[in-house]
C-alpha cells in the first residue's frame, strides 16, 4: 500500500530534539519557513515550527508533523505519534493525511489493523482527489479486502488517478482494459494506459504493454498511438516519483 510521502531533496544526517528554549530561539533567528528549514536539513527546526501551527489547528502542519513523526524527521520515529496527527489532519480536512490514516489503519501501524476504518479514511481522501487515496482505496476494492472484489468500482477510481497522472493507476487501468476486469475489453485503451506508464518507468506497464502489442492490429496500434499523443501531456503528475510502502498484493 502507498503512503504519501513528504519528500527528502538530500541525505543530510537528522538531528536530535532540541530543548524548547534552543527551538524557540532558532524560530525567531530563521527567516525562512519551516519547509525551507526542512529542506535544509534542520529537521528539529522545521519540526518545532510546524509544532507551533500544528497547535493551532493548521492542517498541513499537522500532517508534517505526522510525516516527522512517521520518517523520524528530527524526533524519534514514533507510529502512534504520526497516526495522531494525520489524524488531526485528516479531521480538519486534508486528503494526503486522510489517505495516510487509512494507509496506518490497513497496515497495523499505530494501531491495530483495520479494514473497515482503513476504507472509511481512504474513501474521504478519494473524495478528495487524493492520488494515494484513489489508488491504496483501489487496491482494497480490486483485491476484495474485508469482503468480495468490486473490479468496476477499482477500475472508476484507477481511472480517476490515471487520468491526473498517476502512474501506477494507469498500469493497473490499462491492465485492467486488457483483460477486461471491471471494464469492457478494449486494446486500445489498454495500450493508452499502459503506455503512459510505460514512459515513466513502471516495470510491469511494459511487460504488459507487449503482450496487448502482440495482439493489436495495426488499425488498432494507430488508433492507440493518437490517443496516445492527445493523453500524454494531459497526464504529467505533479507528485512526482511514487514511494511504495507494503502492499496487500
Amino acid at each position: 500500500m502507498e503512503r504519501a510521502n513528504h519528500g527528502r531533496t538530500h541525505d543530510a544526517k537528522k538531528g536530535k530534539q532540541m530543548t524548547l528554549d534552543t527551538q524557540d530561539r532558532q524560530v525567531e533567528d530563521f527567516t525562512g519557513d519551516a519547509l525551507d528549514a526542512y529542506r535544509l536539513g534542520q529537521f528539529d527546526l522545521a519540526f518545532a515550527m510546524w509544532m507551533e501551527r500544528a497547535e493551532e489547528d493548521d492542517p498541513d502542519a499537522a500532517a508534517w508533523i505526522g510525516s516527522c513523526y512517521a520518517n523520524g524527521d528530527g524526533v524519534d520515529v514514533d507510529d502512534s505519534k504520526a497516526l495522531r496527527w494525520y489524524t488531526v489532519a485528516a479531521e480538519l480536512g486534508n486528503p494526503m493525511a486522510q489517505a495516510n490514516v487509512g494507509a496506518f489503519h490497513y497496515m497495523g501501524r499505530g494501531v491495530d489493523k483495520s479494514t473497515d476504518k482503513a476504507i472509511e479514511w481512504l474513501s474521504r481522501a478519494a473524495d478528495g482527489g487524493d492520488l494515494n487515496g484513489l489508488f491504496n482505496l483501489a487496491q482494497l476494492y480490486q483485491q476484495g479486502a474485508g469482503g468480495e472484489p468490486d473490479l468496476a468500482a477499482a477500475a472508476d477510481l484507477y481511472r480517476k488517478a490515471a487520468e491526473v497522472g498517476h502512474y501506477p493507476s494507469q498500469s493497473r487501468l490499462g491492465d485492467m482494459c486488457a483483460r477486461g476486469d471491471g471494464v469492457k475489453k478494449d486494446r486500445i485503451q489498454a495500450y493508452l494506459w499502459l503506455t503512459l506508464a510505460a514512459q515513466h518507468g513502471i516495470g510491469t506497464a511494459l511487460n504488459a504493454l507487449e503482450s496487448v502489442t502482440r495482439e493489436m492490429s495495426a488499425e488498432e496500434k494507430a488508433q492507440g498511438a493518437g490517443l496516445f499523443e492527445q493523453w500524454r501531456f494531459k497526464t504529467r503528475s505533479a507528485e512526482g516519483p511514487v514511494a511504495l510502502y507494503p502492499s496487500p498484493s
